[in-house]
């Protein structure tokens, strides 16, 4: 169901979602060789917990950790566990937390001692293309030309564009309406029109080679069908009658 925040419901959620920039930014701060995703995770409760807030991710339909650790291949929903994070690596970090009744809901991927300059060049792309998306989070705009946007910026670069996984609607519920595709596959302005006080997750989840990805066995992790790497990159945005708010990311922290 759509649903369209207020002032004070904004409010609450850039509160959620400066707690979630704060794991974010605790992540990449850790996030070094020898590391495992393991103490990612725990670090990352113990910060969501010590502000009040609730991780959104544990417990949700199962799913056993606080954060998602998607590393190289891993597209989303990479479990944290015993694995060292190593030199080269790229991990992706999917954080979701719940303040005061709101979920804020974003992610980065993290380079990991020396990454070599054509992945560097996907995580760089990646989250240009939240940016180029993110021009088209206003009012009158369609979903579809969010997703427009994303898509021909990933392919213009010679990427493949995940279409199985998608942004969405967020708010009270951690999932709402609508969803928020990153490929629109020629389908330009279709889809529900912007309008003032809606909440969205925009996350381009882009793939070095093909966009076609598999489930693996513990029917979370979702890997690349080539074993490329793949980035992601998300903020929790809010639409406004003029300029689009990300309320997961700080002015400083704007590159």
């Amino acid at each position: 169901m759509l649903t369209i925040k207020n002032a004070a419901d904004i409010e609450k959620m850039k509160a959620a979602g400066r707690l979630t920039e704060d794991v974010l930014k605790l992540m990449a701060e850790m996030a070094k060789p020898g590391v495992t995703t393991e103490e990612l995770d725990k670090a990352a409760e113990e910060l969501i917990r010590s502000r009040g807030g609730s991780p959104s991710c544990l417990g949700y339909n199962g799913y056993p950790k606080t954060i998602c650790t998607s590393v190289n291949e891993q597209v989303v929903h990479g479990i944290p566990g015993k694995y060292r994070l190593r030199d080269g690596d790229i991990v992706s970090c999917d954080v979701v937390a719940k303040l005061d009744g709101f979920h804020g809901d974003a992610t980065r991927t993290l380079l990991i001692g020396d990454v070599p300059e054509e992945t560097r060049r996907l995580v760089k792309v990646t989250e240009e293309c939240f940016f180029e998306g993110l021009k088209f989070a206003r009012v009158g705009y369609r979903i579809s030309d969010i997703s427009a946007a994303i898509q021909k910026h990933a392919e213009s670069n010679g990427y493949g564009v995940v279409r199985d996984m998608i942004g969405h609607g967020i708010g009270r519920e951690m999932h709402e309406s609508p969803d928020v595709p990153n490929y629109v596959g020629g389908r330009y302005g279709r889809g529900i029109r912007l309008i003032p006080g809606m909440t969205i997750a925009i996350e381009p989840m882009i793939n070095m080679g093909t966009w076609q990805i598999k489930l693996m066995p513990d029917g979370w992790t979702a890997v690349t069908a080539d074993g490329k790497p793949s980035a992601h990159y998300e903020n929790t945005v809010a639409i406004t009658d003029g300029d689009p708010i990300i309320l997961t990311l700080s002015e400083d922290n704007h590159a």
